[in-house]
């Protein structure tokens, strides 16, 4: 008898050993997501992004150099995300 409380001990021991290492990986992952939260793009390069969309869907917006009217969207926003920059705001670098 004595032989088998001492198994059922060991298997005991053995499954709460498991359990620990599972939740010690699992602290790691939710620390890690934790830094990719931050804000990449501020709230008044939103603002500036949304007075270009306006510009555009009025017909005033115009492009750089040659001055010809902007007509696609994603145009749009990346005059606005570039008037941004060029004020200061938080926006992440150009990916060329």
């Amino acid at each position: 008898m004595a032989t088998k409380k001492k198994s059922a001990s060991k298997k005991a021991a053995k499954k709460s050993s498991t359990k620990k290492a599972a939740k010690k990986s699992t602290a790691k992952k939710s620390s890690a997501k934790k830094s990719s939260s931050a804000r990449k793009y501020s709230p008044s390069a939103g603002k500036q992004v949304k007075t270009e969309m306006h510009e555009m869907k009025r017909g005033q917006l115009k492009s750089g150099r040659s001055g010809k009217k902007v007509t696609s969207r994603k145009q749009a926003i990346a005059i606005g995300l570039s008037e941004a920059r060029k004020k200061g705001a938080k926006v992440p670098e150009k990916k060329s």
